[in-house]
């Protein structure tokens, strides 16, 4: 018999609001293109105030910002890139085509991210970029990661996806690195009606073949041309040479509603971090479910709420309890990327992460989205004290 959810797990960050959908509506109705018009144009300089940078772009998902990224880092096989094992596959992926060898870095305990002190035993004379990623919502700790590419001449790619809005000592996250990536996708934050993306760039170098790289080495003509229409609409050239481009455009609509929804980004992140320290206060005579901590700098806009179970009884028993009992529906993320088929076979199978397998082997999820009713949350605070609670009496 199934169990009846009364707190499930949302594919949807937020809701819309009505000047929200309006927008959409409008750009709908009257746009002209339906992209790469005047609300990219918009939405690129609006991103850029925000997150305090030189250069921002619209993309089509966060996969398409990190292949842009691994595009400009240059890499050729027998370059390292050290990145994380406790993510989302897409923030490798894309390294990993290029022919560059992943290095495994593992997490700190108590942070869950990886930090200066788990990348630096990895940094040889092969490595050349350092993806950090600042997930569930919280910032690494980036001073001493640029101490240690400034020392080892490497490139900080910082995948953000998760952390729109969060500061690491008063800059944004995504704006420290050389590289920033962020998702719009319909789990995050904020959203673009499902997908979408933004790539911030700090060189101005690598800024100006963003363009033709996103969009299939197009350009306009050079020189004065007597007839507009000759010899053609429009000119095709690779940006780096041998390597082609793709398509990652993301459309007007998404613009015009990304641009919106920044007016109100700060509200709803700062909505979802206190609904997670109610959480956390609520739980705080559990000590056997162990939160993230922040460090002293580090924002955290709360993406996810992500505990590690050290209760005698295992993870497992947790939610099955949660689950099957109490009709809530936690769920494990993210499954270490050495232990996935895909990687082994491509020869990335090998890694000395303790923190993170142990992480991964004990952690849940809990059901956490910015519209979530106050009394849905209020239950999942009521049954998952109950439930550790009747664990303790089983054990």
């Amino acid at each position: 018999m199934q169990p009846v959810i009364r707190v499930n797990w949302s594919g949807r960050g937020h809701l819309y609001s009505d000047e929200e959908v309006e927008t959409v509506v409008r750009v709908m109705r009257n746009g002209d293109p339906l992209t790469q018009g005047k609300y990219q144009t918009q939405f690129e300089k609006d991103f850029a105030d925000y997150a305090g940078a030189s250069h921002a772009f619209a993309v089509s998902s966060c996969t398409a910002a990190l292949e842009l990224s691994a595009l400009l880092c240059s890499l050729k096989p027998g370059d390292e890139v050290i990145a994380p094992a406790h993510t989302f596959a897409a923030t490798v992926i894309p390294f990993a085509r290029t022919g560059a060898r992943i290095v495994w870095a593992d997490i700190d305990p108590d942070t869950f991210l990886v930090n200066a002190k788990t990348i630096e035993p990895l940094i040889n004379e092969r490595s050349r970029v350092v993806i950090v990623v600042h997930l569930y919502g919280m910032s690494c700790d980036m001073d001493p990661i640029v101490e240690l590419a400034r020392k080892y001449g490497l490139l900080i790619v910082e995948d953000a996806a998760q952390a729109p809005g969060a500061s690491y000592r008063g800059r944004k996250v995504g704006s420290i690195g050389d590289f920033g990536c962020f998702s719009f996708h319909t789990h995050k934050n904020m959203t673009t009606l499902g997908e979408g993306g933004a790539l911030l760039v700090k060189s101005s170098e690598h800024a100006r073949l963003v363009p033709g790289l996103r969009h299939n080495g197009m350009r306009a003509f050079t020189g004065e041309r007597e007839d507009y229409w000759l010899p053609a609409m429009s000119d095709v050239d690779f940006d780096l040479v041998g390597v082609w481009p793709y398509n990652f455009c993301l459309g007007e609509v998404q613009c015009a509603l990304a641009s919106k929804l920044l007016d109100r980004l700060d509200q709803m992140n700062a909505g979802r971090s206190a609904k997670a320290r109610r959480f956390r206060e609520a739980m705080a005579d559990f000590p056997e479910l162990v939160f993230q901590k922040a460090l002293e700098g580090c924002g955290h806009v709360h993406h996810l709420l992500p505990a590690r179970y050290d209760g005698p009884s295992g993870r497992d028993a947790l939610i099955r309890k949660l689950f099957r009992e109490k009709g809530v529906k936690p769920v494990v993320q993210y499954y270490p990327l050495y232990r996935y088929p895909m990687f082994q076979r491509a020869g990335f199978g090998e890694a000395r992460c303790p923190q993170t397998d142990r992480f991964f082997d004990s952690m849940l999820s809990f059901p956490f989205h910015h519209w979530q009713s106050e009394e849905e949350f209020n239950e999942m605070i009521a049954v998952t004290r109950e439930a550790m609670d009747e664990l303790r009496k089983e054990n």
